[in-house]
């Protein structure tokens, strides 16, 4: 929080009504002739009352109070630390305007403290919320007091702090939690647990990750506790937000995900088991342009899934608003997320024809999603009653314009005046109470009535309800082997890299599936897909623990972000694979050629969500996602499980050897996958196999696998050996990399070639680990008899990069680098930061010639001055020798390799090397410690 929140804050305390001195008139209420409501609103305590015969429970917080220029400070849904002092949380008696309303929080808070995310437990009995202490004036954001989970039992009339140590509460910021049907606490949290764990792991400090992009702050990640606050576990691992958890009426958990990897920014919803497995999407991915059209774009607007709560009759109510813009309300919808993946999208093969819409409004009022006032009012939170009536609880605000100082209601020819910018009127604060929505008679009745100067917001019923199944967690040694939990690691098998959405698609070869998944075809060789990439995402610091510059991230930028290679994988020639991967990271996958370079088109599109697993679980899917779609269809959802059949059908029948294939990897049950034979043959009682730090294969599928003669080896080796098997007949055999190891510092630790475990990170820097290869001497033995070449004056042949490509000959006079392009040492005059020849190669360059034994930028004539008349000259621009894009986007440079002049420059771990790198984003840093603090 910055010195300007903190003077906000300060002003805030009291609770002084919002605009006291102008306004004449307070509305309490408002019915249909308001400007588009259709609901019928009780009339203040008297007009149409409602009692409830159980508790309710809420936030009463005073409107922030303007700044120096009358703006108010609007928390944005992706901002969820925020630190509006003056909340408390309330209860009544009776959800009854004349019931009396009761201060819980007040002895702690002591008007200086804020109140967030209120639940009830099962029987209603006890009520849990998020409090942050009292705030501390003129005090910065790291001494201020975090945000932590709290309880009140209403029959104990108690209140205590969940987690009792002053050091562990103190550790991150906790909210929004929820009651899980056994007693335990879900939560999102800052603390990142297990993420820590891994840093220490990896020999890096403990930091709470930043999120991907945007304003500098901590992630926010789901956790686990148990009623007493031990045991804390994390359970998402999500590189941006994972907010307002819920438990399900299956007993998973849903919540809003906060989606950025790659491109774009939006809150989906998804849902996991209390234990983190089974993550996957439940709605939305392409379900956000949905909002009210905007008179200006003539475009429906972009909402965000918030505040997902599960009705009794298993559709999903969920507050829709943008990011920010609509002063924190928004419209309340009801989703059939059962059914439905998207809003026009069936979840199942079943209910595909499904067209929807699966998002109804909750009620028939003309809420607006876009800035500007909302004729039919706005919400700020709702819960469900839970007494089968499909009743709601809801924070809402009436429609209310300031006209000349002066506050009204929204009529039909304000509103008018309004959209025409007639400076006399403008859009007035909104005023939060808390009514019941009953749908039966279309009525909203109050409970708490508004009041001028305060916002009533996150009510919930203290009545009893059903509980929902319990989702025990999995055990080692009894739902999965104890060794995966041993080794840190969980299992991905994909059915098949070619299964685009239920479709077989192998690109380039006739025949598709068939052909290439046979050794006796000849399409076999030429299958496109040879090797999965695993990635992981670098965590980055916050600014104390170490200050990265945007210069570090190089050439893809920090949006794009740093990335580690964890390991490499066989794709089967059916485009299966089954691999361990490490638990508790987040991950995605590139689907590789045999040069072990990214692949184009559909296939190789890069991963765009970050996936987990949980140490013994294995995350399966059918195959891949084309995620192109020609408007006005929407692209193929993808994430949840269920949505096409596979399109791999797998083994023929139980036993049966795969067509054309090597007998010892035949199949053992109908439709299992090659990966899944291979994996049972060779990678011992897990029946998975670790992925290797090197891209190796041998082909033991050919039908006369012999491990001393076998074709198609591919061997782009760190070192002269791997641990990846080679041989059905013997498990505990190891590929032999052929060619020469890589001569310059490996970029990973060499333990990690021959004994891959959970840890083992691929992190390349461009100085530490690609520059050094220009340098590299390259004598030429064109004979291979052992005795290196020599030229005409007898000197030995040194095909060194930078001696070519540099600005000076071997006699240090100036000379045009080759291909104009300088791979000599040295700082670019460019960016400081960056070696030239990173320039060099990423970045348009001018193309220079000699003049009088002096290097200058070439220029060309353009065009005629037609003030001077004198010609106009520009340099010539030279266009980049490699692209971030990725090793096959930078063609210039790999083509050059392959022409007679530069053939077999560089070794397959050389050039193995630099497509990976190129493939991850060409970073100019993979490790933000590694890199200089700004």
């Amino acid at each position: 929080m910055t010195e300007a929140s903190h003077a906000s804050g300060s002003l805030r305390r009291g609770a002084a009504a919002l605009l006291a001195a102008v306004v004449a008139t307070v509305l309490t209420a408002c019915s249909s002739g308001s400007g588009g409501d259709d609901v019928t609103i009780g009339h203040g305590q008297n007009g149409d009352p409602v009692t409830l015969e159980f508790p309710v429970f809420y936030v009463k917080r005073p409107v922030p109070q303007p700044d120096e220029n009358g703006n108010i400070e609007e928390n944005d849904a992706r901002l969820p630390i925020r630190f509006e002092i003056g909340a408390d949380l309330y209860m009544r008696d009776q959800a009854s305007p004349s019931s009396p309303e009761i201060n819980l929080t007040s002895a702690e808070t002591e008007g200086l403290g804020d109140i967030r995310d209120v639940d009830v437990n099962y029987d209603g009995t006890k009520v849990i919320f998020s409090m942050r202490a009292q705030f501390i004036e003129d005090a910065d954001e790291e001494d201020q007091p975090t945000w932590n989970i709290w309880e009140y039992d209403t029959k104990l009339k108690e209140l205590r702090r969940i987690i009792t140590s002053d050091t562990t509460a103190e550790e991150g910021h906790d909210i929004m939690p929820h009651y899980l049907p056994d007693g335990r606490i879900v939560f999102t949290s800052t603390r990142q647990r297990q993420s820590r764990a891994i840093l220490l792991d990896e020999n890096k400090p403990q930091f709470a990750a930043q999120v991907e992009a945007g304003e500098e702050q901590p992630a926010f990640t789901l956790h686990v506790m148990d009623a007493d606050g031990a045991n804390i576990n994390q359970i998402t691992f999500n590189q941006s937000h994972d907010l307002d958890p819920a438990v399900m009426n299956d007993g998973r958990i849903l919540y809003t995900h906060w989606e950025q990897a790659l491109a774009g920014s939006q809150m989906d919803l998804y849902a996991v088991n209390p234990d983190g497995s089974d993550r996957q999407l439940l709605y939305g991915a392409h379900s956000h342009s949905t909002g009210t059209v905007d008179p200006t774009t003539n475009q429906p607007s972009v909402i965000q899934f918030l505040q997902a709560r599960a009705m009794a009759d298993n559709r999903t109510l969920s507050l829709v608003r943008p990011f920010e813009g609509t002063q924190e309300g928004g419209d309340l919808v009801l989703i059939d997320t059962a059914n439905y993946v998207d809003n026009t999208r069936g979840s199942t093969p079943a209910n595909a024809g499904l067209t929807g819409p699966a998002q109804t409004r909750a009620l028939p009022t003309d809420v607006r999603t876009i800035p500007g006032p909302s004729p039919g009012g706005r919400y700020r939170s709702a819960s469900p009653l839970f007494d089968g009536t499909n009743r709601l609880l809801v924070s809402w605000s009436q429609c209310r314009l300031l006209e000349e100082g002066r506050i009204v209601p929204c009529t039909s020819a304000r509103l008018e005046r309004f959209q025409n910018n007639d400076p006399l009127i403008e859009d007035a604060p909104p005023l939060y109470g808390i009514y019941i929505y009953d749908v039966r008679d279309n009525t909203q009745k109050p409970i708490v009535a508004p009041q001028e100067g305060f916002i009533y917001t996150e009510v919930v019923a203290g009545s009893a309800r059903a509980l929902p199944p319990v989702i025990l967690n999995r055990t080692a040694g009894v739902d999965y082997p104890a060794d995966l939990l041993a080794e840190g690691v969980g299992i991905l098998h994909i059915r098949s890299v070619y299964d685009m959405d239920g479709t077989i698609a192998v690109p380039g070869v006739p025949g598709g599936l068939a052909a290439v998944s046979n050794p006796g075809n000849a399409a076999y060789a030429n299958r496109p897909a040879r090797f999965l990439r695993l990635e992981k995402v670098v965590s980055q610091p916050d600014e104390d623990t170490r200050d990265v510059p945007n210069t570090a991230f190089g050439a893809s930028g920090r949006r794009f972000g740093m990335r580690e290679i964890l390991g490499y994988a066989p794709i089967e020639p059916d485009g299966s694979v089954k691999v361990k991967v490490p638990a508790n990271v987040a991950f995605a996958v590139s689907v590789l050629d045999a040069n072990g370079r990214r692949l184009g088109g559909a296939l190789g599109a890069r991963h765009s969500n970050w996936m987990q697993v949980m140490p013994g679980e294995t995350l399966e899917c059918n195959g891949c996602h084309n995620p192109a779609a020609t408007p006005p269809a929407t692209p193929t959802v993808h994430g949840r499980k269920g949505l096409t059949n596979s399109a791999n059908p797998g083994a023929a029948s139980t036993g049966a050897t795969f067509p054309g294939t090597n007998p010892a990897l035949a199949a053992f049950d109908a439709g299992e996958t090659m990966a899944t034979a291979r994996s049972r043959a060779m990678c011992g009682p897990t029946q998975a196999c670790f992925p290797s730090v090197d891209i190796a294969f041998d082909d033991y599928w050919q039908p006369t696998f012999d491990p001393m003669t076998t074709p198609g080896k591919i061997s782009m080796c760190y070192s002269t050996s791997t641990n990846v098997p080679s041989n059905p007949a013997d498990p505990t055999q190891r590929h032999t990399c052929e060619g020469e190891p890589l001569a310059t510092t490996l970029p990973t630790a060499l333990q990690c070639t021959t004994n891959w475990n959970s840890l083992c990170r691929t992190t390349i820097n461009y100085e530490r680990h690609i520059h050094p290869l220009w340098g590299v001497d390259r004598f030429v033995d064109a004979d291979e008899d052992g005795v290196p070449d020599v030229d005409g004056a007898g000197v030995v042949i040194n095909h060194k990069c930078n001696s070519c490509h540099s600005l000076a000959d071997a006699a240090a006079a100036a000379m045009v680098p080759a291909g104009q392009l300088d791979l000599s040492d040295g700082p670019s005059d460019d960016e400081a930061d960056h070696f030239k020849s990173y320039r060099e190669l990423l970045f348009n360059d001018t193309e220079l010639e000699l003049v009088g034994g002096a290097l200058v930028e070439r220029l060309v004539q353009t065009g005629i001055d037609p003030v001077t008349n004198l010609p106009i000259l520009e340099p010539v621009t030279v266009n980049p020798s490699m692209s971030a894009g990725g090793a096959r986007a930078s063609t210039r440079f790999f083509s050059a390799l392959g022409t007679p002049t530069h053939q077999d420059f560089m070794s397959p771990s050389e050039l193995r090397l630099l497509s990976e790198w190129l493939d991850i984003g060409a970073q100019y840093y993979n490790d933000p410690f590694a890199a200089p603090e700004d």
